[in-house]
């Protein structure tokens, strides 16, 4: 503000009084005041200083809540309520800042700004605070750590600064220009004109700056050029305040009189709009101070020095009984401010004290303000006690002081004796698998510690040192310790071993001898590849999922059916969902629900891996219901929209997974609220533990009494009653509408609790087997008297009793629908079909026959960490597609490990090792219901032309040729590939003993360009696909040497090439692929892994491998390139055109060399001649042909001939320079590279 025509009292504070404070009562204040308050040597009191007891607030009406000393006898030059968190600063004429922390003005923070100037103005901004003094800008942290200091120049007389922009300030004063000051950079970029005497306030609206002259004009101002645009001549003396809102601006100031200047009782108001004045409005009191305070209505608040407020609106009139006083401790009130939220005001007075105005009792600065840090206590004070128990606990945890006398701990030698800890044994695993290579032993790591880390044992006797750690070498001793090897070693966490060539020696094979897809682990967040299986073997889902084709650059659906696609054409060989868990990782749901792991979380299986599944299965459910809901797409992207699964606005999802409810609330005084739902799994609800453990015998629950229990689940809860208006105790009842297709069931046994349930329930059903046929119970060992064709509980017959242990789900579930909206559930056995009759006929009475399709369990391994499998139950269609037959069986899904199991054994839980996370059941006949025809939704359209994703698109050189509608590929034609990558993740790797590495876990590669060459035509070798590839993943390591990509070619704010989405290319090779062309390439089969596409082999032609002899290296396609084709490839970087022109070229040589094929054993000279150059060469290329130049001159005998490699670009370029003269240079070319020179003699 205008500091002219105040009170001239204020000159009693000089800047010497401010420097130095005595620590002495100054005369001015109360001594009530300062009762029981601490004064520093500066004078400054040490805590916030409450002058008065808070009051009672009421609603609405402004009233002092809090005041405080923030400098005792220093008047308040400033206050500024901070815009990012609940604090109020507050500077002082002794350049002294201070803030307040909340309502109660807690001291928060406390510093020096400048040694012997005012503070005149306070900005906040995200990371700290501006301080404006007379020729100063400063700007410090919250605490007080000066982040950075502009200083002006001496004859600068600074008043006030404008935030344009997060980074942008303008700073006016008394002089004729205003400054632009760059925060980035802390540089001044631009000084704008201004007249005479100059600016000291200044406003902001989207429309103008507002500038506030001291000869009591307001000038409007251009945004972007700072140029007059309007001017107000609001008063004649001098401008004290003014504000803007909306279309209004208000101002107070000073008029002329013959005794000097006196304030101005009446405020101009001016109309933005019609730039032009209205009619003035005249207060009661003398305004020093004004602002908008626009809640309900535009008010304006305006204060004068004497401590006098009254409220009024701007186009009324003002009432006398709107004012209220401010009690300060200073006659004058020096600075006045309103919080964002305008719930609270602040005032500051000239005896150091902030009057804290609000309109609530908790009154909040901001709307949403950030949580604040506060100082960290102590450290040294509250050190963690040190368990001496711990055989691990570094000692250097203790701080000890450094000191150079000698410790108590420092025992001489007489009294001690050395005594080394002796080592622990060596694994009894390691033994038992090692192999000697002379007196060096061998042998796998079993991975039952930490990675090159040993614990020392102190006691021989310590019987909890690393229980599940020591490996017995008898099967006697084994005994003794069971969980070691309860687990089956099926069920095991399986891990890829990789070699020097990666994967392509890893015998898969031996984990799958089935034509079933497996999935690959190494993946981060592949624990969900069980489910993937289990929702794959869903025909519904799994046509419905192939059939959808949408728009968004990350659908589940979409990349979930490019990775069904590619289990459909597998014939064995594992998969993996890179693509997929790519796009998982990108939805914000997914993170938000914990889905998505680091990667030190998932290798040391931290978390319980049963809840993250649960979860994952509820999440993917609901996405892909989301995913199905999509309008129809654009023709290139028609999807499922049209197909004859569901009706337009229907998803499929909800068809076969949604089961309808109805919720009922009854409240205690007799009103009832019906809710209709819907849900898309049940979560099994137990009993509680003490209605089956105080009966020894056990209680026998059958699941289908615990499944109605769930799924009509019946509880009391407190809930809002409209009726009595208020939170009352009700019961809460579901009752069912419509039964889903699919029945999914979340197990819950996530406790020690529900896995006892089902270990109780398990051992009852067995003894009630026993019992039923013929057995014995002793000593709870169960022994059978007759084993004549023992049954299930379901009705089965067993090969054995054992196959009953540990058995209480039963393989099929009866449903009915009562007609008072009731449902009985039984369980079903093939007995019961003989007494009720085939399930499809009961179905017109409200009946269904639910069977167990896959159950997903948690394998609890303490060595690997556990892992998630799965059981499924593979349908008839899948086998006949597969291997031809029609049966049902049932397998076992380990990540890549496949085997078919016995039914029972998809039932047996062991709850000790082997514990059920998610059940499906399906109705019987399910797929009769739906129309399971598959239509590719990809279509011509992909390949046509595309914009691209950068936007530097006028600076974009075209480096392909889009295929027109007359060039589309047909069966049979050659396209010519090459992909380059980037690495997302370094691979992790250890050194052996004997100095070889072991691959722990590959890097992780990312697509980032993709090139498709035409094999043939007029146009052969002219790409009509060329794209980069955009990704929001961090690249760790662009591989520019061999890839040609540099950073900023995948971002698309800055890239100059065609950028594109992963999904837009992917759907371009995927129509290639299944329009059956054939791919030429080099190495395709790694790019095709990378890409995550599977690409029938009669459909791939790689130069690798037609250029290759049995058990010989692969050959580098710059090598082939050299000896075959006399072409010098891959200078520099790599380059995908190139490469993709080049393999073209090599297959046509193939095709030459071989006769097409006709006579491999002259190709097999061929290749022999090949292995043979390459060894001699070492499989470099030869350096390029000599230079020569022709001379039609004599020359100096000294260069008549001359050939070599050492100089030859020093004196090429002296021969250029000496006959350059003579003009008869006939070729000026030269290279450092051998060379060379003939003349004519």
């Amino acid at each position: 503000m205008n500091f002219e025509g105040l009170d001239p009292g204020l000159a009693d504070f000089s800047p010497a009084m401010h420097s130095t404070l005595d620590p002495v009562l100054d005369a001015h204040l109360n001594p009530s005041l300062l009762q029981n308050v601490e004064l520093d040597p500066e004078g400054v009191a040490l805590e916030s200083l409450p002058v008065q007891e808070s009051v009672h607030i009421m609603e609405g009406v402004y009233s002092e809540l809090h005041s405080v000393v923030a400098e005792v006898g220093v008047p308040v030059s400033v206050s500024h309520f901070d815009l990012h968190e609940e604090m109020l600063w507050v500077g002082s004429h002794g350049g002294h800042a201070t803030s307040f922390f909340g309502p109660a003005l807690e001291r928060y923070s406390s510093f020096q700004v400048n040694g012997s100037d005012d503070i005149r103005q306070i900005q906040s901004l995200e990371n700290g605070i501006l301080f404006l003094t007379k020729n100063n800008l400063k700007y410090m942290a919250r605490g007080g750590l000066i982040i950075f200091d502009y200083l002006l120049d001496e004859c600068e007389d600074m008043h006030s600064l404008l935030l344009t922009d997060s980074s942008t300030l303008l700073i006016g004063g008394l002089q004729n220009h205003v400054l632009e000051i760059d925060l980035n950079s802390v540089q001044e970029t631009q000084k704008y004109a201004v007249e005479i005497p100059g600016v000291t306030i200044m406003r902001q609206t989207n429309r103008f700056f507002f500038c506030g002259h001291t000869s009591g004009k307001v000038s409007l101002r251009d945004l972007r050029s700072f140029k007059v645009e309007h001017e107000f001549d609001a008063f004649s003396g001098s401008l004290s305040d003014f504000d803007v809102h909306g279309n209004l601006l208000a101002a107070c100031g000073f008029s002329s009189r013959l005794t000097g200047l006196a304030c101005d009782r009446f405020l101009k108001v001016y109309d933005l709009r019609m730039m032009r004045a209205i009619t003035p409005l005249q207060v009661h009191v003398d305004p020093a101070f004004l602002r908008f305070i626009p809640t309900y209505t535009s008010r304006l608040a305006i204060i004068s020095q004497s401590g006098q407020c009254q409220f009024c609106e701007p186009t009324g009139l003002a009432n006398p009984a709107d004012i209220f006083h401010v009690s300060a401790v200073g006659p004058l009130l020096m600075t006045f401010d309103v919080s964002a939220s305008k719930q609270a005001l602040a005032f500051g007075d000239s005896e150091g004290c902030v009057h804290l105005w609000t309109d609530s009792p908790e009154p909040s600065f901001n709307p949403y303000s950030r949580e604040t840090e506060f100082a960290l206590p102590c450290l040294v004070d509250t050190l963690p006690p040190l368990d001496w128990s711990q055989d691990l606990l570094p000692l250097s945890l203790i701080p000890v002081p450094l000191t150079t006398d000698m410790l108590l701990s420092d025992w001489p030698a007489a009294n001690s004796a050395p005594a080394p800890r002796r080592a622990p044994p060596v694994d009894a695993e390691i033994l038992r698998t090692m192999k000697k290579v002379g007196f060096i032993g061998y042998a796998p790591n079993p991975r039952t510690r930490l990675r090159n880390q040993i614990p020392y044992r102190l006691k021989e006797s310590d019987s909890e040192f690393d229980n599940f750690s020591q490996v017995t070498e008898s099967p006697i001793g084994r005994e003794e310790e069971p969980h070691l090897h309860m687990v089956s070693k099926k069920y095991r966490k399986v891990t890829i071993k990789y070699s020097k060539l990666g994967l392509e020696d890893f015998d898969f094979k031996h984990y799958n001898k089935t034509l079933f897809a497996g999935l690959e682990p190494h993946i981060p967040n592949a624990y969900c590849n069980c489910m993937i299986q289990v929702l794959y073997f869903l025909e519904p889902v799994r046509c419905l999922i192939q059939n959808h084709l949408c728009q968004k650059e990350f659908c589940l659906a979409c990349e979930l059916g490019f990775l069904f696609h590619m289990l459909e054409l597998s014939r064995g060989d594992p998969c993996q969902g890179s693509n997929f868990l790519r796009a998982f990782r990108t939805i914000p749901e997914a993170s938000a629900l914990g889905l998505i792991l680091a990667d030190s979380d998932e290798a040391s299986g931290r978390g319980s891996l049963a809840r993250l599944i649960q979860r994952w299965n509820r999440f993917i459910l609901t996405q892909l219901h989301q995913d199905m809901q999509e309008p129809e797409v654009p023709q290139a992207y028609r999807g499922a929209g049209g197909s004859s699964f569901c009706s337009s606005g229907e998803s499929v999802i909800g068809q076969l997974f949604s089961c309808e409810m109805e919720n009922c609330s009854l409240c205690r005084c007799g009103s009832e609220t019906v809710r209709a739902s819907s849900t898309l799994l049940f979560t099994l609800s137990y009993p509680e533990v003490s209605r089956f453990s105080s009966d020894k015998a056990g209680k026998n629950y059958d699941f289908a009494h615990i499944l109605k229990r769930s799924i009509c689940l019946e509880q009391n809860t407190q809930a809002w009653c409209d009726s009595c208006e208020k939170y009352q105790p009700t019961i809460q009842t579901r009752n069912i509408r419509h039964l889903p297709d699919i029945l999914v069931i979340n197990c819950e046994v996530n406790s020690s609790k529900e896995a006892d349930f089902w270990r109780s329930q398990a051992e009852v059903a067995f003894k009630i087997a026993v019992k039923k046929y013929g057995g014995d119970i002793k000593n709870k060992e169960f022994t059978l008297a007759d084993r004549k064709e023992p049954r299930s509980p379901e009705g089965l017959l067993c090969s054995s009793i054992e196959e009953l242990k540990n058995v209480w789900l039963p393989f099929s579930i009866r449903m009915k629908m009562t007609k008072n909206k009731g449902l009985d559930v039984y369980n079903w056995t093939d007995g019961d079909e003989m007494q009720w009759g085939p399930a499809r006929a009961e179905e017109e009475h409200g009946v269904y026959v639910y069977d167990l399709m896959a159950t997903v369990v948690h394998i609890l391994d303490s060595r690997t960490g556990g892992s998630l499998v799965a059981h499924i139950k593979v349908g008839e269609t899948y086998h006949q597609r597969k291997e031809g037959v029609t049966h049902q069986q049932w397998y076992l899904f380990n990540d890549f490990l496949i085997e078919p199991i016995d039914k029972y054994e998809a039932v047996q839980f062991d709850m000790n090792w082997k514990v059920p996370a998610i059940l499906y059941y399906v109705k019987r006949n399910l797929n009769s219901r739906y129309n399971l025809n598959i239509k590719n939704p990809i279509e011509a359209s992909v390949l046509l032309a595309e914009a691209s994703l950068a936007r530097k698109q006028r600076k974009t050189h075209t480096t392909f040729i889009p295929l027109m509608l007359n060039e589309m590929p047909q069966v049979g034609d050659l396209v010519g590939l090459d992909a380059e990558f980037v690495t997302l993740n370094e691979e992790e790797a250890e050194l052996r003993s004997d100095g070889t590495k072991s691959t722990i876990k590959p890097s992780q590669m990312s697509v980032a360009r993709i090139t498709c060459v035409r094999g043939q035509g007029p146009n052969e070798g002219i790409p009509f696909i060329d794209d980069y590839i955009s990704t929001q993943e961090q690249v760790v390591d662009y591989l520019t040497q061999y890839s040609g990509i540099k950073p900023g070619d995948l971002d698309a704010k800055i890239s100059s090439k065609h950028l594109t989405t992963l999904k837009s290319t992917y759907l371009k090779l995927r129509f290639l692929i299944d329009i059956g062309v054939k791919f030429v390439g080099h190495g395709l089969q790694k790019d095709f892994r990378v890409i995550n596409l599977m690409v029938p082999k009669d459909q791939v032609l790689d130069t690798v491998y037609l250029f290759h002899m049995p058990r010989k290296r692969m050959i580098s396609l710059r090598f082939l390139a050299w000896y075959f084709l006399d072409l010098k490839i891959q200078g520099e970087t790599h380059d995908s055109i190139e490469d993709a022109r080049t393999a073209l070229q090599l297959y046509r040589k193939y095709l030459e060399l071989s006769k097409n094929g006709t006579e491999p054993e002259s190709f097999h000279k061929v290749l022999k001649g090949l292995y043979e150059k390459g060894r001699k060469m070492d499989w470099k290329t030869q350096l390029s042909s000599p230079q020569c130049w022709h001379f039609d001159l004599p020359l100096p005998e000294r260069w008549l001939l001359h050939s070599g490699t050492g100089s030859a670009q020093g004196l090429q370029m002296a021969l250029f320079t000496e006959l350059e003269s003579s003009k008869t240079l006939s070729q000026s070319v030269w290279k450092p590279e051998p060379f060379l020179i003939l003349c004519r003699a």
